[in-house]
């Protein structure tokens, strides 16, 4: 991106963005100087965090897959992010070319991108969206032309959750998506852990994300992640950190929810 030469209506380009600072950690280019001097700060204070951006990416890639090998042909991606390579309808539709997705942000230059990616692809749409209001998420007339949410669904909130603070909000906002559900439906979930990083680095964490323009970023524990799936099938091998979720190749190192990390799950509507 020029700097600061194409700036859709709406962006401040020196506040940071958790969308353009995980394009960086990506190797994107759609991302501004205040983007890059934030997303170094946090690769400073967690050197891993490129490391977590990638393997979370190469996550969304194979739970979309299988989820597309288990006959499911509708994914609403919220919180979808700037666009990259193997996107959710690239994998979904390389599987079953029926395959209809919605793709759902509201941080413009998302919108803007995204928009003109899929203007040639009539199976996805891209739609403006707050997770923190579901309910308008899921009313969304252009949404539910495109969806139908009485047949099974995939629903992607991939490091989304992490920027409601208020943990009995997030959990609402989870249970008012899996409401919508029909039975059959999926339920994706990565999610910000800490583990034991100890209290400085974390107050240090949490200001890099207080100053961007999500206001806020917070981690969750194993407990916290499971509650969103209250009253789903968890799929193995459960919650664990997203390079460990099936895998494509043999995961030999040994699961430690003592460091940082993305945890991921994936639970079905019975």
């Amino acid at each position: 991106m020029t700097e600061y030469g194409e700036v859709p209506q709406g962006v401040d380009p020196n506040t940071p963005s958790i969308a353009r600072m995980y394009d960086y950690f990506l190797g994107g280019k759609d991302n501004f100087k205040a983007d890059r001097e934030a997303a170094k700060k946090m690769i400073s204070l967690v050197p891993n965090v490129r490391e977590f951006a990638r393997a979370n990416r190469e996550f969304l890639g194979r739970i979309v897959r299988f989820l597309a090998q288990q006959g499911i042909d509708q994914f609403l991606d919220v919180g979808a992010g700037l666009p990259t390579q193997q996107n959710v309808h690239q994998v979904a539709q390389a599987v079953a070319p029926q395959a209809r997705v919605a793709y759902v942000d509201n941080d413009p230059i998302v919108l803007v991108h995204g928009r003109a990616l899929l203007a040639d692809s009539p199976g996805t749409i891209v739609v403006q969206g707050d997770i923190n209001a579901p309910e308008a998420i899921l009313g969304d007339a252009d949404l539910r032309a495109h969806l139908d949410l009485s047949r099974p669904i995939a629903v992607l909130m991939l490091s989304v959750l992490n920027v409601v603070p208020d943990d009995a909000k997030a959990e609402a906002i989870v249970a008012t998506f899996r409401a919508a559900m029909a039975p059959g439906s999926y339920l994706v979930i990565s999610h910000g852990y800490t583990g034991q990083v100890g209290s400085r680095t974390d107050r240090e964490v949490r200001e890099v994300y207080r100053r961007s323009s999500a206001g806020s970023s917070k981690p969750r524990d194993h407990a916290q992640i499971a509650a969103y799936f209250d009253g789903l099938e968890l799929l193995e091998p459960g919650i664990v950190p997203v390079a460990a979720w099936r895998p494509e190749q043999e995961w030999e190192a040994e699961v430690d929810l003592s460091r940082p990390n993305i945890l991921a799950a994936v639970g079905r509507v019975p």
